[in-house]
């Protein structure tokens, strides 16, 4: 009988990915969502749960073999005012609290936990200083951020079910996040590195994270944190001159500066302006996993048109 996976944010970009790749491979998927009647995709049971009035529909948990949790709200989609920041952390806090509480009430048959996390743990912008999974954390405003997102997540570890936390880095898609946003100005023959331009970028293909997602769940070796990046972080700037090269438009404008980036964003700049040089050790060294998309060049290729 096929397993049945479980998703919180299913909605979300990478969710929508996951959800495909798993219904190809045979996987059964559900979704929790703030809306029963949500169902974005065929062949997918949508569950209800509120995470502010702490509700879960318990068929969602006693049905589940494993859960991916990806739900929180979006880190760079506004400005860091003080009440987005707590909007930042509670959605992720909260939600993962929900879900432990009722697989500790409730019966069920969960087998793993793979829960998403960030490269932000290491702080916003750490240079070129090799970060692996025993790195120490930062402590800036993201890595407060994901030190209560993973702590949170411990009390599902805590149940005694495996569970597997993936510090992602930039997840390259042109559906959101980073990449359409660099693209576009360079479609319009404006593109140019952005501050210093040397701030590391450590990226990963969304097909080859969500191909993590699956093995990190079906694969019982699997536990504690990963690093879910490539193997090899660039430059902004290589990045930049990649894109250009590949969608044939002019070379390099001046760098974009770093105060006007400042100005436009205010603390959020950092998510830009900042880089982390983050490896892929554990994954790379203690399991099979082998990526579809290991270099960038070959990764951008496949996703510009």
């Amino acid at each position: 009988m096929a397993k049945t996976i479980l998703i919180t944010g299913g909605t979300g970009t990478i969710g929508r990915r996951l959800t495909q790749l798993l219904l190809q491979q045979g996987f059964q998927v559900s979704l929790l969502s703030r809306s029963a009647s949500k169902k974005d995709t065929p062949n997918v049971t949508v569950y209800q749960w509120d995470i502010d009035k702490g509700h879960i529909d318990p068929q969602a948990i006693l049905t589940a073999d494993h859960i991916i949790h990806l739900a929180g709200t979006g880190i760079a989609d506004e400005r860091w005012t003080d009440q987005r920041k707590q909007q930042i952390i509670e959605s992720r806090t909260k939600s993962t609290q929900l879900l432990a509480s009722a697989l500790r009430s409730g019966k069920h048959h969960v087998q793993s936990f793979v829960s998403s996390s960030a490269i932000g743990y290491y702080g916003g912008d750490t240079g070129d200083r090799p970060l692996t999974e025993i790195s120490e954390g930062g402590s800036d405003f993201l890595a407060q951020v994901v030190r209560a997102w993973e702590r949170s997540v411990d009390e599902v570890a805590g149940l005694g079910i495996r569970t597997v936390k993936l510090r992602t880095g930039i997840v390259l898609t042109m559906e959101g996040g980073a990449l359409p946003k660099l693209v576009q100005p360079i479609r319009l023959g404006a593109g140019a590195p952005l501050g210093s331009g040397q701030q590391y970028m450590s990226w990963i293909h969304i097909d080859d994270l969500c191909r993590m997602y699956v093995q990190a769940a079906a694969d019982e070796s699997w536990r504690g944190i990963y690093n879910a990046v490539a193997a090899r972080p660039v430059t902004n700037e290589t990045f930049t001159r990649q894109i250009i090269d590949l969608l044939n438009k002019p070379h390099l404008l001046p760098r974009v500066p770093a105060f006007a980036i400042r100005l436009l964003f205010g603390e959020m700049a950092i998510v830009v302006l900042g880089g982390n040089y983050v490896l892929n050790k554990r994954i790379r060294e203690e399991t099979t996993f082998e990526y579809q998309f290991p270099d960038l060049l070959p990764a951008l290729r496949n996703l510009l048109p």
